[in-house]
């Protein structure tokens, strides 16, 4: 499992306003090239996101589905990668005065995740997913007229 936090200087609210808008996904998930559909009652449980993961030439598509949502306070994804199989994305978002603690949660349910579990695999994943975490704070901020 590989676990990141962030302070974000944005209410829960505010963040909580782009995690559940789905065509915003690709610009705060490192990896994603394009949302290729969102269902509209996005985030609500079993709502679906298609979306197109990769670099460069190699690409793949995905599909996230909501497990969880509790607005403002948690949302929790499954990924599906096709052959690479899935995992638990698990965001909770802590309210830290005026600012949100954002708490990301990463592990594979299903696939070969599974078996290259470990340090370096975990570590990958905790590079990425810290960067995504800086990305959403750096919309989630712009977008209310603070500073990072």
């Amino acid at each position: 499992m590989s676990r990141n936090r962030r302070l974000i200087l944005a209410s829960p609210g505010e963040v909580w306003s782009l995690l559940s808008d789905g065509h915003r996904y690709g610009e705060w998930v490192t990896g994603t090239q394009e949302v290729l559909a969102a269902d509209p009652h996005w985030p609500a449980v079993g709502a679906r996101l298609q979306v197109r993961v990769g670099v460069g030439p190699l690409v793949l598509d995905d599909t996230c589905v909501v497990r969880i949502s509790e607005p403002e306070s948690r949302l929790e994804l499954e990924a599906k990668a096709g052959p690479f199989g899935a995992a638990r994305i698990a965001m909770r978002l802590i309210p830290w005065g005026e600012h949100t603690l954002v708490i990301l949660d990463w592990h594979p349910l299903r696939g070969p995740g599974t078996r290259m579990h470990g340090l370096p695999v975990d570590y990958v994943v905790a590079v990425r997913n810290g960067m995504m975490l800086t990305k959403l704070a750096r919309i989630a901020v712009g977008e209310h007229g603070r500073i990072v």
